[in-house]
């Protein structure tokens, strides 16, 4: 009896040591030690392959074989592999026969207005909204390992049309104007005439918006350190179908329908 009772005092002292030491420390000395407790748990749930959180926010910058665009998401948790996602994103949709010119002379190695794309009628943008999971199908296994995770989902697309517009000289008076494609498709398309791009902000006010749906699936590769960090490289395809046809380039035919493959640089934080 007095044996059990001498092992269970002497179990009990490296706890009130432990107890005592962190009483003495000071607010700045706890902070660190709490810190240091945190990233030692965060650790060890990497090293059991698990992304355990309670939601999410992602911000990326994703580079498509059409165009560019931005991305930002908030993730709920459901399960340690299943987490309910939605997203919004604005991209810019280029066409594949965009080409751009410059007037001038290029014998003397100057130009004359700012350079432009030749039977471009519409800077094609689109604006998102989705709705979708995100399931973890190989987890880190390490620290330093990479969770890998299936993506999937859809939602509205709005195609915004904002008319592109030249300055160019007039035959008649030879002064300088400025149009769009509808005003006079003839001199918009002579390019004895074209000075120059009229700049992207010319036409906002003309814009048009078209609705339309989206559907994507994405693989996610995280290589963020910790389980509250996220750093990852997603790679993936998208589909969007329109209402109406995008008219886009002149001379080309227009599509309701377009399909891209995409890669994104994507980061963020979790919270528990």
């Amino acid at each position: 009896m007095k044996k059990n009772i001498v092992v269970l005092i002497f179990s009990f002292i490296p706890a009130l040591l432990l107890a005592q030491q962190t009483k003495n420390l000071t607010p700045r000395q706890q902070k660190k030690a709490d810190r240091r407790e945190k990233i030692e748990n965060l650790i060890k749930k990497e090293e059991e392959g698990a992304l355990i959180f309670n939601k999410q926010t992602v911000f990326g910058i994703k580079l498509s074989t059409d165009g560019y665009g931005l991305h930002f998401e908030k993730g709920k948790f459901k399960t340690n592999k299943l987490t309910t996602l939605w997203w919004s994103e604005l991209n810019e949709h280029k066409h594949a026969k965009e080409q751009k010119f410059a007037t001038g002379d290029p014998n003397w190695g100057f130009t004359i207005g700012t350079p432009y794309v030749y039977g471009k009628i519409n800077n094609f943008y689109n604006y998102k909204l989705g709705y979708g999971q995100q399931r973890l199908i190989g987890g880190k296994g390490t620290k330093n390992g990479v969770a890998t995770s299936l993506i999937y989902g859809g939602g509205i697309a709005i195609a915004i049309l904002k008319p592109y517009f030249l300055d160019v000289q007039d035959p008649l008076s030879l002064e300088t104007k400025t149009i769009r494609y509808k005003d006079d498709e003839q001199l918009f398309l002579d390019q004895t005439r074209i000075i120059g791009s009229a700049g992207i902000f010319k036409g906002i006010g003309y814009s048009k918006f078209i609705p339309g749906f989206h559907v994507k699936t994405a693989l996610r590769f995280d290589y963020g350190r910790y389980n509250e960090m996220i750093s990852a490289l997603e790679a993936g395809i998208n589909f969007e179908y329109y209402t109406k046809e995008i008219e886009h380039m002149a001379l080309n035919k227009n599509h309701k329908m377009f399909f891209n493959a995409y890669v994104a640089l994507v980061f963020g934080k979790r919270k528990n």
